[in-house]
């Protein structure tokens, strides 16, 4: 054991107590002691044990009071009971009750140490795994989410309300925006945060392999199928499927999420066995639902039982409070796991990148930031840093505002800026109506009265 555990031990015998302490000490452990039950559940209030080791029958209160008292305190430590030969009985329910152990007496002191040192493993690597845990909730948990924006702070309500709860939540948002990190809050912040979270990109695997990755397969269900194979559904029993890219299922897939969702089973490719599933399922899409059911390329049923509530992520342009402090994020993340010593971070960098679009939204945000820290020179981070695609303009000082060119009328000059923002997106109507502060309808509107080509 590289770290001296700590031992305490209850017990009123002055001989026993002396001989397991002894015992104990050759095993390596540092132990204390108390002689009654009320002392021994105040020790360890005082000072929290790795182990406990507590005779059953106590001049104050028996071993099972202590074992109760000391599971409220902090269940985690695992208590080992010493009982009378021929109370065995007492042993075993003290085990139903919580204990880790029990030992009889008279008492083996060879088997005394054999027993600690597994308890304390297990207390060991059963802290190891909580604090993991811990590290997963502090990471993923919607208290770690970046939200100065009100936009973000309002996905963060949704994600609060929404967490306790096994409603479906469909998930929408422009490629980049952090959809799968809400979905992870979702399940972080929920009571199957215990469970697994399973997450598959529908877009990733052909029709065949997805249906496989979602579902399973048994051996010999088709070419390459050399064992039996659980899939998304099964691994993600008792806690979160996600699902991104759900508009890129087909129309096969389609069809046997929709029974999935309908009847929490499903069958393995291949296989004639159903198995029942307990799963919260959160999906993930860029694309338009709505527009795909009415072209038929997405099933109206299923789109119904996946958005039994929508929860909308924000373009990182429409939140711009949110730019600096991810920055400074992901600053700290890059700089650290590229031993890079950031000393200046000038208030153009942060300009620079307030002043941009960014269509790729937080994605592309960390890829420049991570760009700007491993390239930085001196440690130093300003405008000159930041590299956008296409040399798009950063801030610069102007003392002439906007020029617009002479003769041009109000009317020319909204056709010029719609026309320039449809370019910009590619004709997509949804991100340049959002980019104005228009709505969608108003953008087709005025695209037919300027008679643009989009």
């Amino acid at each position: 054991m590289s770290q001296t555990p700590n031992l305490l031990v209850i017990e009123d015998d002055p001989d026993n107590a002396r001989s397991v302490t002894e015992a104990a000490e050759d095993a390596g452990f540092a132990t204390r002691c108390a002689v009654t039950g009320l002392d021994g559940v105040k020790q360890f209030s005082q000072q929290i044990p790795d182990l406990v080791l507590s005779d059953l029958v106590l001049p104050d209160i028996d071993g099972l009071d202590v074992l109760a008292r000391l599971r409220k305190l902090d269940p985690a430590v695992p208590v080992i009971l010493m009982t009378a030969y021929g109370s065995v009985e007492s042993g075993v329910r003290a085990m139903h009750e919580g204990a880790y152990d029990y030992v009889t007496k008279p008492l083996d002191l060879d088997d005394i140490q054999s027993k600690l040192r597994r308890a304390y493993e297990t207390s060991r690597l059963r802290r190891q795994v909580d604090n993991l845990a811990q590290s997963v909730r502090e990471k993923f948990a919607s208290t770690a989410i970046i939200a100065e924006s009100k936009g973000m702070q309002a996905v963060i309500r949704q994600i609060e309300a929404l967490a306790d709860t096994n409603a479906t939540v469909l998930i929408c948002g422009e490629s980049g925006t952090g959809k799968e990190l809400v979905a992870r809050a979702l399940h972080v912040d929920s009571k199957r945060a215990q469970g697994p979270f399973v997450a598959v990109n529908c877009g990733a695997f052909a029709e065949t392999l997805l249906e496989s990755e979602l579902f399973g397969h048994e051996k010999g269900a088709f070419t390459g199928a050399t064992g039996t194979y659980k899939g998304a559904f099964e691994r993600a029993d008792g806690g979160t499927l996600f699902l991104d890219e759900i508009g890129d299922a087909p129309a096969s897939v389609q069809v046997k999420l929709l029974r999935a969702l309908e009847e929490k089973e499903v069958r393995r490719v291949g296989g004639k066995d159903v198995f029942t599933v307990n799963v919260r399922l959160v999906s993930a899409t860029n694309k338009d639902l709505d527009a795909m059911v009415r072209e038929g390329t997405f099933r109206e049923d299923l789109l119904y039982r996946l958005n039994v509530v929508t929860l909308r992520v924000p373009p990182l342009r429409s939140r711009r409070e949110d730019i600096r402090p991810m920055a400074d994020r992901f600053i700290a993340r890059a700089a650290t796991e590229n031993s890079k010593h950031i000393t200046t971070v000038r208030p153009e960098f942060y300009a620079a990148l307030e002043s941009y679009d960014w269509p790729g939204n937080v994605r592309q945000l960390r890829n420049i930031v991570e760009t700007a820290v491993l390239l930085s020179p001196g440690g130093a981070l300003t405008a000159d840093s930041v590299t956008l695609p296409g040399g798009a303009a950063r801030p610069a000082a102007t003392s002439g505002g906007l020029s617009i060119p002479d003769g041009m009328s109000l009317e020319q000059l909204e056709r010029a800026v719609l026309e320039a923002r449809l370019q910009q997106n590619n004709g997509n109507r949804t991100l340049t109506a959002d980019q104005l502060g228009l709505s969608r309808r108003t953008i087709q509107r005025k695209i037919k009265e300027h008679n643009l080509p989009y």
